[in-house]
């Protein structure tokens, strides 16, 4: 049996009777009060967030920007200094080995941070296809513990122990300064619909800056949140989880982050399947259901339309937020229109569903990308 990793915050998660289960080799609380009360906390109030199990890979060097043009879809030559990107990055058949996010510093250094999951192999396979470049890669993730406050009161309550102005951290930049008198970097990115900051900072200071949130942002409604809520606030706001919308077998186009697959950059590894499959029609498309039958759409569960199969749930859960059933399904892209109704298989029996739009929450104040 694998010995399970644990995060700096573990014992933190242990004191406040945390819900631990595996995640992707981690031992990570999946819950504290609940999945839809914490939810609900981070839609009106404020969640701390321990995503420490999230990789983090450097790269240096001369060549530091032509490599991480060569490596992700997006096109981070028009990246400033202290911002930060979104990219799939592929293999050369399109399929997807990772999403991530990059900080640039300057031309000759990045910051790569990459799903928990994924860090060893996508470390690998960055230290395949540097061969060729004057760079230097490192995969530092021991370096870091990670922690993320969501929700609409995130920046009032960091702000009191913080000595940046928070808000000149716009969305999709990042800054270095002080939280608690901690030396940290600061960015404002996200991954539950809401506004908030990541905050990453040496593995010793991980509990001081835990504890001293909660208990700054307690008068605020400020709660620990597990990936349970994680996972149901991602997916209301669409965006999309590895393993489930992304993966080895599906394209960036078919899961619908064409929008960060600039076909017209100088080469990258997949851009030649991409633009031939764009060229010849996106076989797949992801598509938003909300279920008319009773059940849960559950990942992978298969789709039929009139008896036939045409594609699968890539995810699905009870929406707190809008008090239905959801889901999101890949679909061949001839079968499918808005209000078509099809059957999700659940547990062998037929359950009706409606083809929905995708983009099932958005927060009045959304920034934009």
């Amino acid at each position: 049996m694998v010995e399970l990793k644990r995060t700096p915050l573990y014992e933190e998660h242990q004191a406040a009777k945390a819900k631990l289960i595996d995640f992707g080799g981690w031992e990570m609380p999946v819950q504290y009060a609940g999945v839809i009360e914490e939810h609900q906390t981070v839609r009106t109030k404020a969640g701390l967030f321990d995503v420490s199990h999230m990789g983090e890979i450097d790269v240096r060097g001369k060549e530091a920007l032509e490599f991480v043009q060569m490596l992700i879809t997006n096109d981070v030559s028009k990246l400033e200094d202290g911002k930060i990107l979104y990219s799939p990055m592929c293999y050369p058949d399109g399929g997807i080995i990772d999403d991530l996010l990059v900080y640039r510093y300057d031309s000759r250094r990045f910051l790569i941070v990459v799903n928990a999951s994924n860090t060893a192999k996508d470390y690998t396979w960055m230290l395949e296809q540097a061969k060729n470049f004057d760079v230097d890669i490192d995969n530092v993730t021991d370096e870091y513990a990670q922690l993320a406050l969501q929700g609409p009161r995130a920046e009032t309550v960091l702000q009191r122990i913080s000595n940046l102005n928070l808000s000149e951290i716009n969305y999709y930049t990042f800054a270095h300064g002080e939280i608690d008198g901690v030396q940290c970097l600061i960015s404002r990115t996200g991954y539950t619909g809401e506004d908030g900051f990541e905050i990453y900072v040496s593995p010793k200071y991980a509990r001081q800056l835990w504890r001293k949130i909660l208990e700054i942002g307690a008068p605020e409604g400020v709660e620990p949140i597990g990936l349970g809520a994680r996972d149901t606030l991602r997916f209301e706001a669409r965006l999309p989880l590895y393993g489930n919308e992304l993966g080895a077998g599906i394209s960036p186009l078919e899961a619908g982050l064409g929008l960060y697959v600039k076909l017209d950059k100088t080469a990258f590894i997949g851009r030649d399947a991409l633009r031939a499959q764009k060229k010849q029609g996106i076989p797949r498309k992801l598509v938003g259901l909300e279920m008319i039958g009773r059940g849960i759409a559950r990942s992978h569960y298969p789709l039929q339309k009139h008896g036939e199969e045409i594609g699968f749930v890539t995810s699905g859960s009870f929406s707190p937020t809008l008090n239905k059933n959801i889901a999101l399904g890949l679909i061949r892209a001839d079968q499918i229109a808005q209000g078509d109704v099809l059957d999700v298989l659940i547990r062998g029996k037929n359950v009706p569903a409606k083809v929905i739009p995708t983009l099932f929450y958005k927060r009045k104040d959304s920034f934009s990308s």
